[in-house]
This record gives C-alpha cells, structure tokens and sequence, in this order.
C-alpha cells in the first residue's frame, strides 16, 4: 500500500467514533427520559456519519477492492486502534456521560486542529464534523454539571465515574508512528499539543460541577496498538455479527 501511514492514520481517527458511536447506539430505548434517549441515538449517528466519510477515504487509499463496509466490520479485534476510552461500558448513565465529556472535549480540539491539514479531504470531515461535536460536548458538559452538582446520590455516581475512566485519558495523547509521520507531512495533528488545554478544559467543567479532579498520575494504554481490554471483543461480536453471518451481503 503506497499511503500506509495515512490509511493507518485514519483507522486511528475513525475507530475512536465507530466504537464511541456502537456504544452510544447500544442504549436506544434505554435512556433515563425519551429526550435524552433520542438525543444519544443521534449523537451515536453523528458519529457513525462521520465514520463513513473517514473508512470510504481509507478504503479508496487502500486500493484493493475493500468497501468501507469491510473495513468497518471485518477486522479482527487487534486490528482496531481506538483509544481504550471508548470501549469502555455503558456501566450507567454516569459513566456514559462521563465518558462522552472525557471524548468530546478531546475530539473537539482535535477537529479544531485537523482542518489545517494539507489533506482536503480530512480538512473537509474535520469542518463538516465540528458542529456536530460541539453539540457532543455541550450536551455531555451539561449533565457532567446536572450530576455532579445535582443530589448527593448523583454526585457520587458521577464522581465514582470520572474516577474510574480517569485512567484512560493520557493515551488521547500518545502518537503512533503514523501520528508522527502523518505529523511531519503537515496532514496530521500533533495530539501531544493539546493535553495541557484538555487537562485545564476538564477540569474548569469538573469545579463547576463540584467533582473532584483525580489527582492520579497511573494510565492505562494500548489501544492505539491493538491492545483492548476484555470490553471490546463483545463489542464487535454485536457490531460485526450481520456482516459475518452473511458474508457479502449488501443493504
């Protein structure tokens, strides 16, 4: 494949909303209200949109007959390169958010950064895609603030889950040997410049919220490599079960 590094750049984008996005859809018709049930049914279409603009990209790169259908749902778990974030269970409705809020305020950035690149096409999903992420934060920074400046059960609930996602944050920032290529041609986003405002982003919206910043400096890491913790593996069972039952099929 003559464009390795730029296919492999945009599986590390486009994973992150796939999975985030399986998540999301996961929780149709399970939501605390029909409001915020529907709400997160189309944040998790935004987000599938978006990654059918980034796998038709990287399925025209690689140049061998596979369908962004194929790449989406074909690979094999190791073969993902989503940040270990967003495979993270739906446990309940606090951690759905806190993890939602942990991701937009990281992708938002990101999208901020990504229409300078030199790549038309990645400048042109970054651009269409940032008004739907700003909604992604606005709505996942309000119930981070409903919950954890809400009642004391609710406080805590949020608090235990900004708590136990905390540890996958760093990783948002770790280059892969294709971030760093990519970086260098002028096409990719330089992430490791953005963690100092992500880090002071969060946590202005944590003390609004009266929620605690964990002061813990352990991170958990892999995704970016393929490697997943356990949660992943049942997710693409689900996601994948239709294209592997029926091999071929087209809808």
């Amino acid at each position: 494949m003559k464009n390795k590094n730029l296919y492999n750049y945009i599986l590390g984008i486009a994973d992150n909303s796939l999975i985030l996005g399986q998540r999301l859809g996961s929780l149709t018709g399970h939501g605390p209200s029909l409001e915020t049930d529907i709400a997160c049914t189309n944040m998790s279409l935004d987000l599938f949109g978006q990654v059918r603009s980034y796998y038709q990209y990287a399925a025209k790169i690689a140049g061998d007959n596979r369908t962004e259908d194929d790449i989406a749902m074909l690979r094999k778990e190791r073969e993902y390169v989503n940040v270990l974030l967003v495979e993270q269970p739906n446990t309940d409705f606090a951690y759905t958010m806190a993890r939602q809020f942990l991701f937009d305020v990281y992708h938002l950035s990101f999208l901020q950064e990504l229409q300078k690149s030199k790549d038309l096409t990645l400048s042109a999903i970054a651009n269409k895609s940032i008004k739907e992420v700003s909604y992604h934060l606005r709505f996942s920074s309000d119930w981070i603030k409903r919950l954890g400046d809400g009642t004391a059960v609710s406080h805590q609930k949020m608090q235990d889950a900004i708590d136990g996602l905390w540890t996958y944050t760093d990783e948002l920032f770790h280059q892969t040997e294709a971030d760093k290529a990519m970086v260098a041609e002028g096409i990719g986003v330089d992430v490791t410049l953005l963690k100092e405002a992500y880090y002071e982003k969060v946590k202005a919206i944590l003390d609004e919220s009266t929620l605690q910043t964990p002061e813990s400096k352990w991170f958990q890491k892999g995704g970016k490599e393929g490697v997943h913790t356990e949660h992943l593996g049942y997710l693409l069972a689900e996601l994948q079960y239709m294209q592997r039952a029926y091999p071929n099929m087209e809808w």
